[in-house]
């Protein structure tokens, strides 16, 4: 006996769309995490690799003040605002408010609206979030070097927002990461890389957690330095 697999859903118009256009809603009609994220209540399907990440880790928990940088359509805004933190979300797109979070529309690399960032969280971080990705060329080589770039932005904003001990959860492109080694281990007390279930087969991204923010402190001696 042979059994009968459920037909790949299929837009019944197209409405006009392109073919790339038609490619991707008929991905996200078979995609369960967007549906879960409908079902929720949730903006977006991205929301499952935080929850994934948060529930091994413990990112976040009540009480504990959070930047969520690249914040649009706000799904990990949500989350944190469920888990209790206190939210400050930023992106360069609008963003429909969130209950119980404040937004800012801007450039996170600009000190200005850094500045506004701190005044709106009302003291330092405890977790700098950021799910942001640059816009993508298909060069491989060229894409990381534009991880790598916006990557190295977050943590600048994050060196300067967080308290010591604090958190910093961003999305980099596979491979990006190399480059970053050597700056979270002298800042962070701990750091790996994470690749959610959530995460599309396809996709290159992967996730870098760096926790125990160094503050003030001495940076750990190289022992390749000494050696030298």
């Amino acid at each position: 006996m042979t059994t009968r697999r459920d037909p790949k859903p299929r837009l019944r118009s197209r409405g006009g769309r392109t073919a790339s256009q038609i490619r991707w809603l008929e991905r996200q009609l078979a995609d369960r995490f967007v549906a879960e994220a409908k079902k929720r209540g949730y903006r977006a399907r991205s929301v499952f690799k935080l929850q994934e990440i948060d529930e091994k880790y413990g990112v976040l928990r009540k009480g504990l003040a959070v930047v969520d940088l690249g914040a649009a359509p706000g799904s990990w805004t949500q989350y944190a605002v469920q888990k209790g933190c206190r939210v400050v979300a930023c992106d360069l797109l609008e963003m429909q408010p969130v209950p119980g979070a404040r937004f800012l529309r801007g450039d996170f690399t600009d000190p200005d609206v850094q500045a506004r960032l701190l005044e709106l969280l009302e003291g330092p971080a405890d977790v700098v979030l950021s799910d942001a990705a640059p816009s993508t060329t298909g060069l491989r080589n060229v894409d990381r070097l534009k991880s790598e770039a916006l990557a190295e932005a977050v943590l600048d904003f994050a060196e300067r927002a967080l308290r010591p001990g604090g958190t910093c959860l961003l999305k980099l492109v596979k491979g990006a990461e190399a480059a970053l080694r050597a700056r979270v281990r002298e800042r962070f007390s701990g750091w790996r890389l994470i690749r959610p279930a959530a995460t599309r087969a396809e996709s290159s991204e992967i996730f870098l957690l760096a926790t125990g923010f160094r503050g003030g402190e001495e940076p750990p001696a190289d022992p390749e330095a000494r050696a030298a």
